[in-house]
């Protein structure tokens, strides 16, 4: 595993990192000397991300949420360069170095960050949290790069380089092959110069039998999105170098199921592509051919995600997968219902929804089910086609995304989707402006919890 921004490595004198609540700031500064002359001189009151400097130690605010989200001010909040150990107690020790790790983490590809992190001593990250780290700032990385520089190919790269790097075998498809095992994800990408791919990458845990549960991934890499000829105004694509994000976040998600070995066989398949405009487009009102034989009327260019989709999880489902999930940047309906930190979880199976949102609610990284309301199904119907991509009325957008995919997913087939923003609208401790592995921990914390009752 590459090394983390924010991590030591190894050997180095460790300065210690105390960190308090304001309910505890009182005896805290009680037993640690000089202390509370230092709170009275610049008036620290144990808020979130603030810190305290002390001769050869330092006291970090813990206010009243999560000491992930805390300690994520740390690296910054402390000299650069400095290096650290979690000292004392009354804090969730792993959630404090993920922390630490993720507020570490600056995208400087084509602009140097204006100083560097401080370290957290390698001995306080254990296995799980760096594999987490690592994943997330994978994620992070791709779903920041922008367009020019990661076209569907790069992506495919990016998913080929995972499973070099980390003993998975992957399948790469393009062209012809595509065209006939993909058809509705090719048409989506048909309209630019560059040419869309899919990958397809599998691997197994070292101690996963040929009975073991089998957890298949399925991600959106629409690495660019103009709307093809139904066209987003200028202001909307403005982040649409994100909407690869389902496939960036499940491409960390593998990298930290394999790192930590997890008794699981796994599938990944990730659909890359650009929706652009061109004589070679797809239009509105063509009708296209998905692998399943289903047809589709485009009634809206612009809703191309859950036909890059579609095929995939067709696909997925011929291996009859004990758990499918599907992640996506789908629609804007789903923030507009949950705002940009509440990633909307739809599944078929209640068992599998609970464990999704209970790790989620357990690794502080939320998502809110919303319903696959059948009521609603008639909406996608069309005169001319199995269904139309979209629906003419203006409600529930977010669910009607799911339906359609929903017509794809065997039944007897446990499946979720998440619809995600996997993005930071603002710089807030541990969690930088620009793109984030939204789900991950809350997909991951499932996952062991499945492998381990398997």
């Amino acid at each position: 595993m590459d090394r983390l921004a924010g991590l030591a490595a190894g050997g180095e004198v460790a300065l210690p990192l105390h960190a308090v609540r304001p309910e505890g700031l009182e005896a805290m500064l009680a037993a640690l000397p000089d202390a509370t002359a230092q709170a009275g001189l610049t008036g620290f009151k144990a808020e979130a991300g603030t810190v305290l400097r002390l001769p050869g130690a330092a006291l970090l605010g813990l206010g009243t949420g999560p000491a992930v989200h805390a300690f994520g001010a740390a690296a910054f909040a402390l000299p650069a360069g400095s290096v650290w150990r979690l000292a004392g107690t009354g804090y969730d020790r792993e959630e404090a170095a993920l922390g630490f790790l993720l507020g570490a983490y600056r995208y400087d590809r084509f602009k140097p960050a204006p100083r560097a992190p401080a370290l957290l001593a390698a001995d306080d990250a254990g296995a799980r949290t760096r594999a987490i780290a690592a994943g997330m700032s994978l994620a992070r990385d791709l779903i920041n790069t922008p367009a020019n520089h990661l076209g569907p190919a790069a992506l495919a790269d990016a998913a080929l380089a995972l499973a070099a790097r980390q003993g998975a075998q992957a399948e790469r498809v393009s062209g012809a092959a595509l065209a006939a095992r993909y058809p509705a994800l090719a048409a989506v990408g048909a309209g630019s110069d560059r040419a869309p791919e899919a990958v397809l990458l599998t691997w197994q845990g070292s101690g996963a039998g040929p009975d073991a549960p089998l957890l298949s991934l399925c991600g959106k890499g629409v690495c660019f999105d103009t709307g093809g000829y139904d066209l987003k105004p200028s202001a909307a694509m403005l982040r649409m170098k994100k909407d690869m994000g389902g496939a960036a976040i499940l491409l960390g998600l593998t990298s930290a199921i394999i790192a930590l070995n997890l008794s699981v066989r796994l599938q990944l398949r990730i659909g890359c592509v650009e929706n652009a405009v061109s004589g070679h487009a797809m239009r509105p009102s063509d009708i296209l051919l998905t692998r399943s034989g289903l047809t589709v009327e485009v009634g809206n260019t612009d809703a191309e995600g859950r036909l890059v989709l579609c095929d995939l999880l067709a696909e997925a489902c011929s291996d009859s997968p004990d758990w499918l999930i599907d992640a996506a940047t789908l629609t804007g309906a789903a923030r507009a219902a949950l705002g940009p930190d509440l990633p909307a979880l739809f599944c078929t199976d209640d068992a599998m929804a609970d464990a999704i949102l209970h790790a989620g609610q357990a690794s502080h990284d939320p998502l809110w089910r919303l319903p696959l309301h059948d009521g609603y199904a008639n909406w996608l119907d069309s005169n001319v086609a199995d269904m139309n991509n979209v629906s003419t009325k203006p409600f529930a957008g977010a669910i009607i995304a799911a339906l359609f995919l929903q017509r794809f997913v065997s039944k007897q087939v446990s499946w979720a989707h998440i619809d995600t923003y996997a993005w930071n609208d603002t710089s807030r401790p541990g969690r930088p402006e620009g793109g984030e592995a939204q789900t991950l921990r809350a997909v991951l914390g499932a996952v062991e919890g499945f492998a381990r009752r398997a």
